[in-house]
C-alpha cells in the first residue's frame, strides 16, 4: 500500500519535473531520500524525565522509535560532558517518510499560529531542506495536557536534487507551502 503522496509523486510530480528541467532519463528526477527529526534536550543533564518524555513524544509524532543522542565532546561553558544524553532523533525512510511529510504539510503546518508558509531560503546548497518548528503541539497526536514542556524540533528533508532550484520546484510540486516572497 502506498501513501497518497507517493502516488502524487509518481503520477504528477515526475512528469512535471521531466518537462520543467528537460531531463532525458526518469532517474534524473529528484526524489526523497530520508527525513530526519531532531529534538535537542539541553535540560536532560538535570532532569532525566525530560529525555524520556521527548523520546515518547518524538516516537508518537514519527511513528518510529526515537534514538537518544549523546554529546561527542565535553564543553565546559555548557557544563556538558562527553557521552552525556543531549537529545533525541529519528530517521524516516520509505513509507513512513512519505506519511510523515504528508502529515507535516497538510495537517501540522497549517495549525501553526499566523502561518504564512515556510521559508523558501532554507536550502543547504545541495538540494536539502531544513525546517525548524517551535513547538510539538502542532501535531495532532500530541495532547496538550500530557506534555511536560514545549519543545521545538528540527526537520531535515534530504532529496537527490543537485541544486536548490530543483529541490524547491520538487517540494513545491509535492505540496510544501512555501511563503510568497
Amino acid at each position: 500500500m502506498t501513501s497518497r503522496l507517493q502516488d502524487k509523486y509518481k503520477q504528477e510530480v515526475v512528469g512535471h519535473l521531466m518537462e520543467h528541467f528537460q531531463y532525458r532519463n526518469v532517474m534524473e528526477v529528484p526524489k526523497l531520500v530520508k527525513i530526519t527529526i531532531n529534538i535537542g534536550v539541553g535540560e536532560a543533564k538535570d532532569n532525566p524525565k525530560a529525555l524520556e518524555s521527548a523520546v515518547k513524544e518524538l516516537t508518537t509524532i514519527a511513528g518510529q522509535k526515537a534514538q537518544v543522542t549523546h554529546a561527542r565532546k565535553s564543553i565546559a561553558n555548557f557544563k556538558l560532558r562527553e557521552g552525556q544524553s543531549v537529545g533525541v532523533k529519528v530517521t524516516l525512510r520509505g513509507q513512513r517518510m512519505y506519511d510523515f511529510l504528508d502529515k507535516l504539510m497538510n495537517v501540522a503546518l497549517p495549525r501553526v499560529r499566523d502561518f504564512r508558509g515556510v521559508k523558501p531560503t532554507a536550502f543547504d546548497g545541495r538540494g536539502n531542506y531544513a525546517l525548524g518548528l517551535k513547538e510539538q503541539l502542532i501535531f495532532p497526536e500530541i495532547e496538550y495536557d500530557e506534555i511536560d514542556q514545549i519543545r521545538g524540533m528540527d526537520i531535515n528533508i534530504v532529496t537527490t536534487a543537485n541544486t536548490d532550484e530543483e529541490a524547491k520546484v520538487f517540494l513545491e510540486q509535492m505540496g510544501m507551502p512555501f511563503a510568497k516572497a
